[in-house]
């Protein structure tokens, strides 16, 4: 048998024994005194980067031979060295339908907003709009905000209960809801003017919903959009790379640790930063397709998935079971649209991003070789490169340019 085939197989074990070993303790401490609560939350703590991350599988031997100290300095210190998350922008405030409010930020080209010029107001510019996904923030899209800054309006927003946005007012949550978010964002950040729409994962989904709702928004404003790692539907479907016991496993375990991580998350979250080495090499592994992704982009990562507090996670998983936005997705057809994902993605596979583009004859498939979910940290300047030929082709003048002037830059350092 190959080396890969028993690294497999040692991951589905390890998988199968993770899981198993959260169903036990959450099922024995549903009804459980405090000190049997405290025990599963440590066991949920472990799992919590398997809901996260979208499945469970081993962290890389090497992970596991290098001293728990030398790994905690390491990441201390791409921490203090790392400028990733740093750009700050003119922020802003929407309030969702049920009063929530949800925090974004704005870079400004040109004039300012409203100023005449020979006594005429200038026609609005296009602006780009950037949606997150689940477990993210705005800060996700740090290179191409670097990218763009001073060639197009750009705003960019935390989803519901993420980043700088409030925790959600009213119980339960959809795609569907946060369309209509996205829709309290535009009105707020970017009333007039044509738009360009990019969402990532969760956050393309989003896009799905809005246009399920305002399909005239699109069909009057959007002059473009770009879907990154995303999917229309069928997520139930996904294997996550794991063999089939591992899935069995993985479904059995998901109830009982959702329902741990909603009704003792200070819990669970101890036992999360217990088992930070742990964690971090699921977060490697699902977010990122090459071994050699560069250290604190990889901690970057890491410290988005980290901010996101563990009732939030157990809240907005279930809802990927249920998306299905396919026919919605027709309203951004005959329009510029670019559909991006990585071939080793395994939260939502190249085979969504297929599907997307089949529905939509007109958009620019693009697959992007060796890279994982997080494609946009991974591969930013291939990203950057499709983004500026979606952006030219939306009409948003001067961005190609600029933006392959910054990705030139990038590879030359």
């Amino acid at each position: 048998m190959s080396d890969s085939a028993n690294t497999g197989g040692d991951m589905a074990a390890t998988a199968a024994s993770v899981l198993t070993a959260a169903t036990a303790a959450t099922e024995a401490t549903a009804s459980a005194a405090p000190a049997a609560w405290r025990r599963g939350a440590g066991v949920a703590g472990a799992a919590l980067g398997v809901v996260a991350a979208g499945a469970a599988v081993g962290v890389a031997v090497e992970r596991l031979t290098v001293g728990r100290g030398m790994r905690r300095k390491a990441r201390l210190a791409l921490d203090a060295a790392g400028p990733y998350g740093t750009l700050r922008g003119t922020p802003g405030t929407a309030v969702a339908e049920d009063g929530t409010r949800l925090a974004y930020e704005v870079d400004e080209v040109g004039p300012e907003p409203g100023r005449r010029f020979l006594g005429r107001r200038p026609a609005p510019p296009v602006t780009v709009i950037f949606s997150h996904g689940y477990c993210l923030q705005q800060d996700a899209w740090h290179f191409q905000r670097a990218a763009l800054r001073g060639a197009v309006r750009t705003v960019f927003w935390d989803q519901r209960s993420h980043g700088r946005s409030e925790r959600a007012r009213t119980p339960g949550v959809s795609i569907d809801l946060l369309g209509r978010d996205l829709k309290a964002v535009i009105d707020a950040a970017a009333p007039e003017g044509p738009l360009v729409l990019v969402g990532h994962s969760m956050g393309g989904m989003t896009m799905m919903a809005l246009a399920a709702h305002y399909p005239e928004l699109i069909a009057e404003r959007v002059v473009g959009a770009a879907f990154i790692g995303t999917s229309a539907g069928r997520l139930d479907e996904n294997t996550y790379g794991l063999p089939a016991v591992g899935m069995s496993v993985m479904r059995r375990v998901l109830p009982g640790a959702l329902k741990l991580m909603s009704a003792q998350p200070e819990l669970v979250e101890k036992g999360r930063r217990a088992t930070a080495d742990l964690f971090a090499g699921i977060i490697k592994r699902y977010s990122f397709g090459a071994d050699d992704v560069d250290p604190g982009v990889a901690r970057f990562g890491e410290r988005l998935i980290e901010a996101t507090p563990v009732d939030v996670v157990a809240a907005f998983y279930p809802v990927f079971a249920e998306h299905e936005k396919m026919t919605a997705l027709r309203a951004f057809d005959h329009r510029p649209v670019l559909v991006l994902a990585g071939e080793r993605d395994m939260i939502t596979p190249y085979e969504h991003s297929e599907a997307i583009a089949e529905a939509l004859p007109a958009a620019r498939l693009v697959r992007v070789p060796g890279a994982g979910h997080m494609v946009m940290l991974e591969q930013p300047a291939t990203v950057g490169d499709q983004l500026a030929e979606l952006l030219a082709a939306a009409g948003a003048s001067g961005v190609q340019a600029g933006l392959r002037h910054a990705a030139g830059a990038r590879r030359r350092g």
